[in-house]
């Protein structure tokens, strides 16, 4: 049985005994084209925002960050109940996250000049890092290794929602707010379990190729893995606002 930390790539956790009867099947390669081609329509979106903001809109801007996260909040949800649908919802969720980030980004650029480039900079590096580290096989996805990815996701999830609930009645949980060594740490090591998460991803993709999963697969699979490098990227750039703030 192969599992994914990724909430998204989880739902596939039952596939592993599929066959294809007929059409061609997933492949590694043909799931990272799919990858950069979510990249690039996230690109293109967050551009378009940027040359935006630029031109003066803020107005503007503030109205697509709204639409932005509705429509990334609800393309991602049914992409992940309905797998089938990932090959035209997942280029929507691409575009959506691509203005989404780039207004967080501009926005923690009036505080912090130049804290985006070095988040873009961080999450590609730390991509290629655990991709190198689950290539050469110093990292391995065994089953004590998943279990104990998908308890600190949990746990970091539950986190979250406490705090989200709690923000609607002025309640915030100290560790994750302000810029003290405690919450340093915690984004330390949220962004840690993110990265590590990307092993499961890789491995997820992989055995689901070998177990040759339909084609369409392999959109739902780039689908989740951009979910976890937008919330690597966020992760990132929280924890290098702390830093710079501190």
């Amino acid at each position: 049985m192969f599992k994914s930390s990724n909430p998204i790539l989880s739902r596939m956790d039952n596939a592993e005994n599929a066959v294809v009867l007929e059409g061609k099947p997933m492949t590694v390669s043909g799931t990272i084209g799919k990858v950069f081609a979510l990249l690039m329509i996230a690109s293109v979106s967050g551009a378009a925002v940027i040359y935006e903001a630029m031109m003066g809109y803020a107005d503007k801007v503030l109205v697509i960050l709204g639409v932005a996260l509705i429509v990334g909040l609800i393309t991602g949800l049914v992409t992940a109940f309905v797998p089938k649908l990932a090959k035209f919802l997942s280029p929507v969720y691409a575009f959506a996250e691509g203005a989404l980030l780039a207004g967080i980004s501009l926005i923690a650029e009036t505080q912090f000049p130049g804290i985006a480039l070095q988040a873009v900079s961080a999450t590609f590096v730390a991509f290629f890092v655990v991709l190198f580290l689950y290539r050469t096989g110093a990292i391995r996805a065994t089953e004590k290794f998943r279990s104990t990815i998908m308890s600190a996701l949990f746990t970091i999830l539950i986190v979250y929602l406490v705090e989200f609930v709690g923000s609607f009645f002025n309640f915030h949980i100290p560790f994750l707010n302000g810029s003290g060594p405690i919450s340093i740490l915690v984004s330390c090591i949220i962004v840690v379990v993110a990265s590590l998460s990307l092993i499961l991803d890789f491995d997820f993709i992989e055995q689901g190729a070998k177990n040759l999963l339909p084609k369409d697969y392999e959109w739902y699979g780039s689908f989740g893995l951009l979910v976890t490098l937008v919330w690597l990227y966020i992760e990132i750039l929280n924890l290098l606002a702390k830093l710079r703030n501190d």
